[in-house]
């Protein structure tokens, strides 16, 4: 009992000095964590890839947390991001945390910084907080998007693809909540995680904002010269026994509409992956395979190539960033749809946030099952969307997208 009131207590204490934390949680027992201070860039959209590039040359010695948000495709293409802004996450966050540990079925190794008591004590509390009770927050979340406008929206998409526009995009949604004010950041990442234990978690808090994100995407990973992506395109609900649970992943394995999602955007990152890649290297290492979590099923697909060894990390995030399940095929038209038919500019939302290691390795998953939090502006957003592709039906896809938004805004009290 004294132990719980010693980990209540320094998390009181913790959250009271606002402690710069970034949290990357694989929920198999690994993970990364970096918190305290520390050199960091915070960008506007404007010129971000070159000072991107000075940052990540400066510190390459050092790890680098990252985020990157969805509008930086702006400076990659010529597009733009006028809707509207509720959150108002930078661009770009560039960070060399104080301390950074490794952590390993709750064992844990500084690969950056000093070993200290107090270092001691809050990866503690940071590793023990399923010792605590629940305290869930009361948020009230509503739609920016009516059902009528989405499901008109979805047909007026369609329209486009029969034109021969676009073969698939990714269509949108952002769920808010205003005048919200979250008491516990850890707390609230952990209700979130307990129920969607999804491979690429996180928790970062930066100043005024707080990122709970639920994602089961891998964006990009790089080991020495070996680039893998792995988009998922393709979900079905959990079943209540087994035996539905088997149906429904062999309804979702044969579904040619998921299948076909699934290939198009698989086609969009080979070609991506080709800019960077030593020639006749890029392979599909698995397609339209099913892995199960703890809310959904999800078709996923790893595409994989050597890269030249000449290519900076800012190379290949300008050559593959936004991810295509995020967007589309073409990519670039999907872009440009995707500005003119949603009604809220994505942010944070449809980026990444990762790593960099001192080695030039890197991993970085994609922003998606994520509530991104304003603390100073009292503002909780959550976004959630589809592929809209030939075969999409509406009101299905309109059900797809309450699927998997539901589990994570039930955590909070309304």
């Amino acid at each position: 009992m004294l132990f719980l009131q010693n980990i209540m207590l320094l998390r009181h204490l913790v959250m009271k000095e606002n402690r710069r934390t970034c949290y990357l949680n694989s929920n198999d027992g690994s993970g990364i964590l970096g918190f305290g201070d520390g050199p960091y860039l915070r960008l506007d959209d404007v010129n971000c890839f070159e000072d991107i590039e000075q940052f990540t040359t400066k510190y390459n010695n050092s790890y680098i947390f990252a985020l990157f948000s969805y509008d930086l495709k702006n400076e990659i293409e010529n597009l733009s991001s006028n809707n509207s802004d509720e959150i108002g996450f930078p661009a770009v966050i560039l960070w060399c945390p104080e301390v950074v540990v490794r952590i390993s079925n709750d064992q844990y190794e500084y690969v950056q910084g000093d070993e200290k008591d107090e270092h001691n004590d809050f990866i503690s509390s940071i590793l023990n907080e399923n010792t605590v009770a629940d305290l869930k927050e009361t948020v009230s979340f509503s739609p920016r998007t009516s059902k009528e406008k989405y499901l008109d929206t979805v047909n007026k998409l369609k329209k486009h693809i029969q034109k021969g526009d676009i073969y698939e995009v990714n269509y949108c949604q952002e769920y808010i909540s205003y005048n919200t004010d979250i008491k516990d950041i850890n707390n609230t990442y952990v209700n979130l995680n307990k129920i969607t234990k999804a491979p690429f978690s996180c928790l970062f808090h930066f100043d005024e904002f707080a990122v709970f994100s639920c994602s089961p995407e891998r964006f990009l990973q790089k080991d020495h010269l070996h680039l893998i992506a792995q988009p998922i395109k393709g979900t079905s609900k959990r079943g209540i026994n087994d035996a539905e649970d088997k149906s429904l992943i062999e309804s979702l394995q044969n579904d040619p509409k998921e299948r076909s999602e699934n290939i198009m955007i698989v086609d969009l990152m080979r070609n991506d992956l080709s800019k960077v890649a030593e020639k006749n290297t890029v392979k599909v290492d698995e397609l339209c395979e099913i892995y199960s979590f703890e809310t959904v099923h999800q078709m996923i697909s790893t595409v994989s190539c050597q890269v030249k060894k000449e290519h900076s990390f800012v190379d290949i995030l300008k050559a593959t960033f936004p991810m295509g399940s995020m967007t589309g095929a073409p990519k670039i038209r999907a872009m440009e749809l995707i500005e003119q038919y949603e009604d809220f500019k994505r942010g944070l939302y449809s980026g990444s946030v990762g790593y960099i290691s001192p080695n030039g390795d890197f991993d970085f998953n994609v922003i998606i099952r994520t509530m991104i939090y304003n603390k100073n502006l009292k503002t909780l957003s959550c976004s959630v969307g589809s592929a809209i592709t030939i075969k999409s039906d509406a009101e299905k896809e309109y059900e797809e997208c309450q699927l998997k938004i539901k589990k994570m805004i039930d955590v909070f009290k309304h």
